[in-house]
């Protein structure tokens, strides 16, 4: 498939709040603002992070799905095969306010929960140039539980955004960002995890959009440092079927290889802790995902129904950038997603 490449700001949607025709493709670095209005129940806004550092992972996130805010926060550990989630259903979403741009700050104070992702400006210029993160909830399974992270971006650090157009009154706006360094600690139950060194990174999923009442898809994703290459993978699946475009490319330091490709992914649906395969018809992405543990989130409300299930663990294969360089990929510390939703 051939997909547009964007390079200058536009805004996703039209006064009446459709899909902007000039909004759809995508770009190195975010240049969409996501002036969502109207098209009531069907606006979703979020912004998810999610830290690693083998063998922990730490993940929160902020969104509004217009007749409900979800906030949640987990955490887990491989080595010690620990993982704890909190969640938090706000009615209307009120106070999950979230804004137009990747590049803003967010803020939420509610239910003893605290999270501030504030964007961290260059002295010189004032451009961005990170994220700190602060977050403190005062009941993570019944202890407080304090994180506290720098999230740096490297210059020039290039990241995949894209508009997936279903057609103009469905349509959403991705922002995944990925390889990007960060230093930090968790600080629960009696001690405090830290996270850094060259294999601790972030990860950002920024998703704003009018979404259809059924929807299905698969994510994957994985930042490391490998022979003395940074890599960062973003893989997707079944929601962007059809449209045109995916959200499927590689990072290899800090410069981006877009996937014009539909990925194959090929998982046991009854066991999903056996090893997972995505592929591309090129060879571009030929990777095995082998989870070493499963979260499963799940809700059966009158509105929303999702069931999701998050594998973390290890990637091995290999990945080609644009330029013909296959990257081999070996034990790479990440995740892969399967997650049905009515919302």
């Amino acid at each position: 498939m051939i997909e547009k490449e964007l390079t200058k700001p536009v805004n996703l949607c039209k006064a009446n709040g459709n899909l902007n025709p000039e909004a759809v493709g995508w770009s190195r670095n975010p240049l969409h603002t996501c002036n969502l209005i109207g098209h009531w129940p069907r606006k979703k806004r979020w912004n998810y992070w999610a830290i690693t550092s083998a063998p922990y992972l730490f993940s929160v996130t902020v969104s509004n799905v217009d007749y409900s805010g979800l906030v949640f926060v987990y955490l887990a550990d491989l080595t010690a095969g620990f993982f704890e989630e909190t969640t938090h259903i706000i009615p209307l979403g009120r106070g999950c306010d979230l804004p137009e741009t990747v590049d803003a700050d967010l803020y939420y104070d509610a239910k003893g929960t605290r999270i501030d992702m504030i964007q961290t400006p260059n002295g010189v210029d004032l451009a961005v140039d990170g994220v700190d993160l602060a977050i403190d909830v005062d009941d993570f399974a019944g202890q407080a539980l304090s994180a506290r992270f720098t999230i740096s971006k490297p210059p020039g650090h290039e990241t995949l955004n894209v508009v997936i157009p279903w057609n103009d009154r469905t349509f959403q706006f991705t922002s995944k960002q990925n390889t990007l360094p960060a230093d930090g600690m968790v600080a629960w139950g009696g001690e405090k995890r830290v996270f850094s060194g060259d294999q601790s990174f972030a990860c950002l999923d920024y998703g704003r959009g009018i979404w259809p009442r059924d929807c299905t898809w698969n994510w994957g994703s994985a930042s490391g440092r490998q022979n003395k290459r940074t890599i960062g993978l973003n893989l997707g699946g079944q929601w962007t079927d059809g449209t045109g475009y995916t959200e499927n490319g590689i990072c290899i330091d800090g410069r981006l290889t877009k996937i014009s490709e539909t990925l194959h992914w090929d998982y046991d649906k009854r066991d999903f802790n056996k090893p997972w395969r995505i592929t591309a018809p090129s060879h571009a992405v030929d990777l095995t995902f082998t989870p070493a543990m499963e979260r499963v989130a799940a809700s059966d409300l009158w509105l929303v129904k999702s069931e999701v299930h998050q594998m973390f663990g290890y990637y091995d294969g290999t990945v080609r950038t644009v330029a013909g360089e296959t990257i081999p990929i070996e034990k790479m510390f990440g995740w892969a997603e399967d997650h049905v939703a009515t919302w």
